[in-house]
């Protein structure tokens, strides 16, 4: 098979990751940012695709794959990055290897655009931060999100107006269930709000090693969506660059969202509902002051945060968990709640927001062992 990233010779390695033996029984609780118990059966890390490629080999992972009656295509192991977008509601029930493949590369330095590989393994912030110290735009508004790089087109993350398919250009990943490398371009992404074919047909299948992007050299800022205009006049900035951007979206995030090492959280839990017209209308003429924001296609998006605040649960707690007090729409651990407390609140929420708007909420977070 071709080298992985990380094999290659200009890419940064993390050797201490390479080669290790699957390990039984294994806490992942220091190994996702809702901070709640959970134990994996097997337990392995990878920092390149001939590593993943051993570790697929191995028996605990082989005996997974097994066709079963209950699973006829073999159930596959769990790859895990920065687990800040997943909730252990109980224990996998298959290995669980974690995702470090390492690597900065640039491909193509023209005059206007820069076209940059980057190992899925790598923080996300710090490569969003990396870019803009050398002036290459289009992550900026993109700061601060947490998780690391392969998570990005899994889940096409967004923020204050940008999401990463407006960046990306393709990315490799390897087939799990028989170690095939295969590139998919942005059409085969069918990227979404918040979606990708790696949440719907490809779920579980593939094991992203690298993420190519393709950023800009005179890069017009965005700043019209949430508070960016008015925090960067706050700041005195009235000609902002990308870093200015990064900074502004840096500071709004952390005025209003706790910090996963502090509180144990996943940010923003569910989606924001994207209503037709009709629905729109129903409800904006029961609620009139419902915020919104109105869609090429016709549809309107409605914050899920506003629901769940008007619902009640901000601030609220219930046990060890509730709805953060500065943002409702970001479901927190206030310390020892278990998993399966977490998803009956989230379901809660869900139902309560439901029967008083008729609208239904769905989750951003990928729940595990439910």
């Amino acid at each position: 098979m071709a080298a992985s990233f990380s094999n290659r010779p200009d890419a940064r390695s993390a050797a201490n990751h390479d080669a290790q033996p699957l390990q039984a029984g294994v806490s992942l609780q220091a190994l996702h940012t809702f901070g709640t118990k959970a134990t994996a059966p097997w337990f392995g890390s990878f920092a390149s695709g001939e590593t993943l490629l051993r570790l697929l080999e191995q028996g605990p992972v082989r005996a997974a794959k097994a066709p079963t009656p209950q699973t006829p295509q073999g159930a596959m192991p769990m790859i895990l990055g920065g687990g800040s977008n997943v909730l252990f509601v109980g224990n996998p029930s298959v290995p669980v290897l974690a995702n470090r493949v390492m690597g900065r590369e640039v491909l193509d330095n023209g005059p206007r655009y820069v076209v940059v590989r980057i190992g899925a393994g790598e923080v996300w912030h710090e490569v969003v931060q990396w870019t803009i110290a050398r002036g290459w735009g289009g992550l900026e508004n993109l700061s601060l999100i947490p998780g690391r790089t392969g998570a990005a087109p899994m889940q096409n993350i967004g923020a204050y107006g940008v999401e990463l398919e407006r960046t990306f250009q393709e990315l490799e990943a390897m087939d799990l269930r028989d170690g095939s490398l295969k590139r998919f371009d942005k059409a085969a992404c069918q990227f979404g709000y918040r979606e990708s074919a790696f949440k719907k047909e490809h779920k579980g299948r593939y094991a992203i090693l690298s993420v190519t992007l393709r950023l800009d050299k005179q890069a017009e800022p965005v700043l019209e969506y949430g508070a960016i205009r008015q925090t960067l006049e706050e700041m005195g900035i009235s000609e902002p660059g990308i870093a200015d951007v990064s900074r502004a979206v840096v500071h709004i995030r952390q005025s209003k969202l706790p910090d996963p090492a502090v509180l144990g959280n996943a940010g923003s839990f569910f989606k924001n509902p994207e209503l037709d017209a009709e629905a729109f209308a129903a409800l904006e003429a029961a609620h009139p002051d419902i915020p919104r924001y109105p869609l090429a296609d016709g549809r309107v998006k409605v914050p899920a945060g506003w629901l769940i605040e008007q619902a009640g649960f901000k601030g609220k707690t219930f046990g060890a968990t509730g709805c953060h007090a500065r943002q409702a729409l970001v479901i927190v651990n206030y310390g020892g709640a278990k998993g399966a407390e977490i998803w009956q609140h989230a379901l809660r929420v869900q139902d309560t927001v439901e029967q008083q708007f008729g609208v239904r909420l769905h989750p951003e977070v990928n729940a595990i062992g439910v």
